[in-house]
């Protein structure tokens, strides 16, 4: 078994591993994953709009997602939480998201909806897992 390389996402990164002690990725052989990425900016604030905050969870596992060496087209499998419930824009704007950022494959989803986050603004969490071509 290959050993695990631990990774930070550029800006709040190094900021959750001080104040919480974890990565946001760890890459084992050709599989990643990432832990739950929220809608927060670089000092965890978050947008009005739980479409907003969809959209920055989406940018957050992006740039998560490069910093390990892959790309949404290596995703294969995506975990969502939501706080409040399933409106109609939760998963339209989820759904647009996937369209948005993998226009060419549809990977497996487990939604759930959840009474808290890890922090009290948060109404989205994402996490995903990638397989990197051999």
């Amino acid at each position: 078994m290959s050993k695990p390389e631990f990774f930070l996402t550029p800006g709040y990164g190094p900021l959750l591993q001080k104040e919480l002690h974890y990565s946001q990725a760890v890459k084992i052989g050709n599989r990643i994953e990432t832990s739950g990425q929220g809608g927060w900016d670089d000092g965890l604030n978050f947008p009005e709009s739980v479409e907003d905050e969809i959209v920055q969870a989406f940018k957050n596992l992006d740039s998560t997602l490069a910093t390990a060496g892959a790309k949404w087209e290596h995703v294969v499998h995506v975990n969502s939480y939501h706080v409040g419930g399933f409106p109609p824009e939760v998963n339209q704007t989820m759904t647009r998201m996937y369209r948005h950022y993998m226009p060419h494959h549809s990977p497996i989803w487990t939604e759930t909806g959840v009474a808290a986050l890890g922090l009290p603004q948060m109404r989205i969490e994402i996490r995903v897992t990638a397989i990197l071509p051999d």
